[in-house]
């Protein structure tokens, strides 16, 4: 049972880790420290003048505590309005060992994913520019061929919405290692993914795409990415202390805060995001601040104030009412506010970028560790709720549906489901039957769905506002579902709704039979396999025979035999895993032998076992054995049937090393 238990524990950190890497993700849904649910103004509060000596008062009682309980060494905020900052600085250390403080005018820290808003400035230049035109086929701006799904093509508007279709891509990702980094033109054929969506139907993040849209920028504009930034961004903007360069440039290196994995542990190397356009950027707070005051002034400095209107208004399809997508930023309501936002997540570094555009405020804050308990997420969540509540408050309208209709609702809800960021034509498409997400009843009948932004430390209290519409009594977050002929086709919440949708697991996928299957399976091979050498022993202990002899006894054996295999194979991936969460760069090249090794030995070890257990099967009923040799041959076979059919299901074959 310990061994089933690593097995699944193994297989679960590797699917947190290629999602924590690039890309606003839900934070984990463990209870957060206690720094999370530090105090604020409720929303029906009236508001706080915005001014400096408040907000930094307010921000050291919040922020300073927050970061010591999550175990976090440094974090840098800034706060801006307008064309002026109100609040920019520095909590905790660059560099622990050092004793380095943060200074906000000059630390760089990794804002992740918070890069592509650079990057999708950079496209809405070259769309003002009439050098790309956002729903034209982005085959036209490119030098290899990206191939059509049910006939159409990828826009560019398909990739700033998330809805290009692509499934999520790791191989590619991020590496410890400075010989990583990789050109656009070399990477960007090299990593395509498969499309497993129409486009503009299904939101499923992906960095490969923003690289892409990265790569277009390069080829239309005549200038290597890092160049055109730098010209057409940093150098307009005056933003000295940040870059897209991997490594640092020399001037900058000295002034890059380390990353952690906790303030109790020591730094980790300077990571190389591959696909940069989508979570290079090395920048300091103050110039994080520069590019929120130029977006808030309708672009200043960097494009015209339709083409940023046109960026920031723009409102793609989504599920119902919840979040939706912008061109590249993505709505935050709070407080009955709108938010444009981004959040960012390298494996160390932790950030996230709101701007309230009607109000003329924009928040960031950046952090060097996950914390100790990956308590980043529920901090940054925190700290934006608790600042919209003091200076932005407001309410949300409510709502309700009758006591009957929300319990139908509620029964119509529950299942398992897979979400839409996630692979599904590659061996890590076995990460989404161990991370599928699941929907209950609690005791008075409503449903029960975790968080996903890490706010709060209690459960979600859903109630049903509009038909289908949820909203959680302590958060204000929503969840929302697509419900057609009386069955639930997706759901969202508002935490990821803008690039992340859950679709009902499809019936030979799904984990609530599946997974307990795979674990019954597992443990009868191990058993099959570890009573082999037991019997053997204990025949000798009292000089006993075999008692099969023939084919039979070649055919019992090579049964053992293709266990052990089954088991070899198993701990292969747990050792794959293990490696991977030690350096996430690990599974692009250096442990390409074994990912080859396990996808030829998993279906060998499968197949083979199902083959010799028919035979074995075969031989105990022709040889009219006793009943409890035949049930045992009968449970290897059907632990066999289990696991061929995860083999073929989840892709654990092959050799194409696109994932």
């Amino acid at each position: 049972m310990r061994f089933i238990r690593k097995l699944m524990i193994g297989l679960a950190a590797l699917a947190a880790l290629p999602l924590a890497a690039q890309g606003p993700v839900p934070a984990p849904t463990a209870k957060p420290s206690e720094a999370a649910a530090a105090t604020a103004p409720a929303a029906s509060s009236p508001p706080v003048a915005l001014d400096a000596a408040d907000l930094e008062a307010w921000m050291d009682g919040y922020l300073p505590y927050a970061l010591e309980r999550a175990r976090i060494p440094g974090a840098v905020v800034v706060v801006v309005r307008g064309g002026e900052t109100i609040l920019q600085k520095g909590y905790g250390f660059a560099d622990v060992a050092k004793r380095a403080p943060v200074l906000p005018e000059t630390t760089l820290f990794r804002p992740g994913s918070v890069s592509k808003l650079l990057t999708w400035t950079a496209v809405m230049q070259q769309v003002e520019a009439g050098k790309i035109d956002l729903d034209k086929d982005v085959n036209a701006y490119l030098d290899f061929k990206i191939p059509p799904f049910d006939g159409k093509p990828i826009t560019m508007r398909n990739i700033m919405t998330h809805t290009a279709g692509f499934e999520e891509s790791v191989r590619h990702l991020i590496s410890s290692d400075p010989k990583a980094a990789m050109a656009l033109k070399q990477q960007m054929p090299l990593a395509l993914p498969q499309r497993v969506f129409a486009p503009g139907t299904t939101p499923a993040y992906s960095n490969y795409a923003t690289a892409l849209a990265g790569y277009i920028v390069e080829r239309v504009s005549g200038e290597p990415f890092d160049t055109y930034i730098e010209n057409h961004i940093f150098t307009p903007l005056g933003m000295d202390h940040s870059t897209f360069r991997q490594p640092l440039p020399a001037r900058l290196a000295p002034h890059m805060a380390k990353g952690y994995p906790d303030v109790t542990q020591k730094p980790r190397p300077f990571e190389i995001v591959i696909p940069a356009p989508a979570g290079s950027l090395s920048a300091s707070g103050a110039d994080m601040g520069k590019f929120m005051i130029a977006h808030l002034n309708d672009g200043a400095g960097l494009m015209k104030p339709e083409t940023a209107r046109m960026m920031h208004d723009f409102k793609a399809p989504g599920v119902g009412p919840l979040n939706s997508m912008a061109l590249g930023f993505y709505e935050q309501w709070v407080n009955g506010r709108r938010a444009i936002a981004h959040g960012g997540d390298t494996v160390w570094f932790h950030s996230y970028l709101w701007l309230f555009p009607d109000s003329d405020i924009g928040i960031y804050v950046s952090m060097n560790s996950a914390g100790a308990a990956g308590d980043a997420g529920a901090v940054r969540s925190a700290l934006f709720h608790k600042f919209a509540d003091r200076y932005l408050p407001g309410g949300d309208e409510g709502g309700s549906v009758d006591a009957q209709t929300a319990r139908d609702h509620a029964q119509l809800m529950v299942g398992n489901y897979v979400s839409s960021r996630g692979s599904f034509t590659n061996f890590l498409s076995v990460l989404g039957l161990l991370g599928q997400a699941s929907i209950s009843l609690t005791e008075d009948g409503k449903i029960s769905f975790p968080a996903l932004d890490g706010l709060g430390a209690g459960a979600r209290d859903w109630v049903e506002v509009e038909p289908f519409v949820w909203r959680d009594r302590g958060t204000g977050e929503r969840l929302a579902a697509e419900v057609k002929d009386g069955r639930v086709v997706r759901f969202s919440v508002d935490a990821g709704s803008p690039f992340m949708v859950f679709m009902p697991a499809p019936a030979g996928v799904n984990a609530a039979w599946l997974n307990p299957a795979l674990i019954a399976a597992l443990l009868i091979v191990l058993l099959a396999a570890f009573a082999w050498p037991v019997r053997a022993l204990v025949r000798r202990s009292f000089k006993a025979e075999f008692a099969l002899a023939g084919p039979a006894r070649p055919a019992y054996r090579l049964s053992r035999i293709f266990a052990w295999l089954v088991l070899a194979a198993v701990a292969g991936w747990i050792g794959l895993i293990a490696a991977f969460s030690a350096d996430i760069g690990s599974i692009g090249g250096p442990l390409d032998w074994l990912i080859h090794l396990l996808r030829v030995l998993t279906p060998v070890a499968a197949f083979g076992l199902l083959a010799t257990a028919g035979w074995h099967l075969w031989l105990t009923i022709k040889d009219k054995r006793r009943w409890t040799m035949k049930l045992g041959a009968v449970l290897l076979i059907l632990a066999a049937l289990v696991l061929v059919w995860v083999t073929i299901a989840f892709n654990l074959y092959g050799f194409s090393m696109v994932y």
